[in-house]
């Protein structure tokens, strides 16, 4: 049994008719070399009975409430559980194409999880050309953070076509207090928020410069220095001074969804990285400021400074940081010189942005998302986050423009069922804060798989983003060549 942290609990309270804090990945696999031909939900239900254990918490926990929404809910095992009714299957109309595929994983992605049984759903998706079947998986945002995602994979693929053997389940069923219990425990708590609150808010101001948005703010900057030098801390090398620029995607975002997916070679990534110096992470974030000032440049409303991305980073400190310990995630952000039209420059100056925002971000720790989640008393927090998500932010303080994350994934191919998994294309969240445009990359098996979400209203093609993406390999192919 274990209780909900605050940044588990901001996913749960971020939601609302418009915005869902669950988080997908869509494999596609090779059905043909499945026993029978064919990958079945009876075969996967099995499978996921089998392995529930190995992943415990996304599969087979849910909520427990605390009445009178006194604490955060808490996480025990389902009495109930049972694969079967979590997975469900449906099928394309012939031709079967990538196209009809994306349409019909942002219908998925549209619907809420229910938060009375654990938190996860499975489609298997029939009737792709080429004998393939896609398997969109969905978790919410507060079970998982990206290494509890990657464990949770882990636990269900294998490295071969045959099953591995498989340890005994032998854990005790984990059931939440009792009623009682939860509610003189979140009594207490509340008579002790505030001091936890300002114990917090003392943690977060040296840093208040790297909250999003904030350090647009006039006096933010002064501010941060002044307490880091009134704590006797050495001075941190400053944040990225970025104001988010106005766009199309970054408007209240409606109920819809637009999903597109897509791939690049990761040697040719290597290749450019190699040639033009820094990271794949750099060459990744450059091909994103081209792809999005081409889409932009293509409408006539580019702007003259760069945008802003957020991208995730995880707290987790290894093998030491227990796996079960909520969701230990952070956000840093960095401009994006989709604002420059020379190649060369744009790549050294989101080479440039990228290296100070993570040596900021490695001074800080970025600790500042868990303590700030934890301001507001439980009672309070959902009502007021979902407020404080929804409000128009003041002019000059838009947060971020979009979200832009790449996870690194195993480099040889892994097996569901049978199945080879021939691509594995994240799904992530929009927000009216984050933006109304979220990308991801997942490096797999010699590739980089993309996945971008974006609200239907805002960018209903987001397939032009990636066709865009291929361009700009294009371009820096030509300038490593240089």
């Amino acid at each position: 049994m274990s209780q909900l942290t605050t940044v588990d609990t901001t996913f749960l309270n971020a939601e609302s008719s418009t915005t869902h804090a669950h988080i997908a990945g869509l494999g596609v696999l090779d059905a043909a070399s499945c026993p029978g031909g064919r990958l079945t939900v009876a075969a996967v239900a099995d499978m996921i009975g089998k392995r529930a254990h190995l992943a415990a918490r996304p599969l087979r926990q849910r909520l427990a409430r605390v009445p009178l929404g006194l604490d955060r809910p808490y996480w025990e095992d389902d009495p109930d559980f049972d694969p079967a009714r979590h997975i469900f299957e449906i099928a394309l109309p012939a031709p079967g194409d990538d196209a009809q595929l994306a349409d019909a994983v942002a219908m998925l992605h549209e619907t809420p999880l229910d938060r009375s049984r654990p938190l996860w759903e499975l489609v298997l998706i029939q009737g792709l050309s080429g004998g393939r079947t896609a398997v969109y998986v969905k978790v919410h945002h507060a079970a998982v953070d990206g290494v509890m995602a990657a464990e949770t994979l882990a636990a269900l693929l294998d490295l071969s076509p045959e099953p591995r053997p498989l340890p005994a389940d032998e854990a005790a069923p984990q059931r939440a207090p009792g009623a009682l219990a939860m509610m003189g425990t979140g009594v207490l708590k509340t008579a002790l928020h505030p001091l936890n609150s300002a114990l917090a808010m003392a943690r977060s101001m040296p840093y208040l410069d790297e909250v999003p948005g904030v350090a647009a703010i006039p006096g933010a900057r002064r501010l941060s220095a002044f307490v880091q030098s009134a704590l006797g801390q050495d001075a941190l090398p400053e944040a990225p001074r970025v104001s988010a620029p106005p766009t199309p995607f970054n408007r209240p975002i409606g109920r819809a969804r637009s999903v597109a997916i897509g791939e690049l070679p990761l040697a040719e990534v290597k290749e450019i990285r190699r040639a033009l110096g820094g990271s794949v992470n750099d060459v990744v974030m450059a091909l994103c400021a081209t792809a999005l000032r081409t889409w932009l440049d293509k409408r006539g409303v580019l702007p003259d400074g760069p945008l802003v991305a957020g991208v995730p980073v995880s707290l987790r400190r290894g093998a030491a940081e227990p796996s079960d310990a909520g969701n230990q995630v952070s956000l840093m952000t960095a401009p994006l010189a989709t604002h420059l039209a020379d190649p060369a420059g744009r790549y050294a100056a989101v080479r440039a942005d990228m290296d100070l925002a993570k040596r900021r971000f490695a001074a800080s720790a970025g600790t500042w998302v868990q303590d700030l989640a934890g301001l507001l008393p439980a009672p309070l927090a959902g009502p007021l986050t979902r407020f404080a998500l929804s409000a128009l932010p003041p002019a000059g303080v838009r947060p971020m423009n979009l979200i832009v994350s790449n996870v690194p994934g195993p480099q040889f191919p892994l097996y569901l069922c049978g199945a080879r998994v021939l691509g594995y294309y994240p799904i992530s969240v929009v927000t009216d804060m984050t933006g109304g445009v979220n990308i991801t990359v997942f490096s797999y098996d010699g590739r980089l798989d993309i996945g971008v979400v974006a609200c239907r209203d805002l960018v209903p093609d987001p397939a032009e983003l990636v066709d865009h993406l291929t361009d700009a390999l294009d371009e820096l192919k030509a300038l490593a060549r240089e």
